[in-house]
């Protein structure tokens, strides 16, 4: 399966991490060869990549974001919980996981990418079905932060299970009664983060897998943030704890 993925940052991103098979690269005629732009063209050299010139009309036809350059690739590679695992264990640090149960928004999605990648997460796990996939507009949202991370695309209830036999603490992300508030729990071991969608938070089976739930305190009028927000404060929190 081949995709376009368009925006100076993320064609640089996809380009920097090798991870996909690279079939057409067009750059705007007329486009100034300088900053992010002299970067890709540099990186296209390195691996003797043709660059197509192409009319501004083409690139917009894949969408209005595309800042003069866009890159034809491979599907996303996506990976297994055990590559996550073994990531870990190489960098000799407590696993670090973020779960995301179900998210519809390529936005907060890769939002949430970003976040992930960017305090060190070693992976993310996705359920196989109704779910945003690492898509074209989410590897955009994530600056092309995913293209730097493991993804797994799995059962989450037994990628959950699994976690817990590696002895990985699992922490639901809710607003909800029986929630701890962040402020009281220790995030600096073995951890999975679990977000959930959207409209309807953690799906039942995945809430009961937890081994706990947290909430942020909120000390304003409105009740809540939305996903990618939240989960971003929480793995700060997490980064901070593991650093100390």
């Amino acid at each position: 399966m081949k995709e376009w993925i368009s925006g100076r940052n993320p064609v640089y991103e996809v380009l920097r991490a090798r991870r996909r098979q690279v079939f057409r690269l067009w750059v705007a005629q007329g486009a100034e060869e300088k900053g992010r732009l002299a970067e890709i063209l540099k990186l296209a050299d390195e691996r003797r990549l043709t660059v197509e010139r192409v009319a501004r009309q083409r690139l917009d036809t894949l969408g209005e974001t595309h800042q003069g350059v866009a890159v034809e690739v491979s599907g996303y590679p996506y990976a297994a919980l055990q590559d996550i695992l073994k990531l870990a264990q190489e960098r000799n640090e407590p696993p670090f996981v973020l779960v995301l149960d179900a998210l519809q928004n390529p936005q907060n999605f890769g939002t949430l990418l970003r976040t992930a990648e960017a305090v060190g997460v070693h992976g993310v796990l996705i359920p196989l079905a109704r779910t945003v996939g690492v898509t074209p507009a989410v590897v955009h949202a994530s600056a092309g932060a995913s293209e730097h991370l493991l993804v797994a695309a799995l059962n989450l209830a037994q990628g959950i299970e699994r976690l817990k036999q590696a002895d990985v603490w699992v922490v639901g992300l809710e607003a909800s009664l029986e929630a701890q508030p962040l402020e009281n729990v220790r995030l600096d071991g073995a951890l999975a983060l679990v977000v959930g969608s959207e409209g309807e938070g953690l799906r039942a089976l995945v809430r009961k897998s937890c081994d706990m739930l947290v909430c942020l305190p909120m000390r304003g009028k409105i009740e809540s943030l939305n996903a990618a927000v939240a989960g971003s404060v929480v793995l700060y929190w997490a980064l901070q704890q593991r650093r100390a």
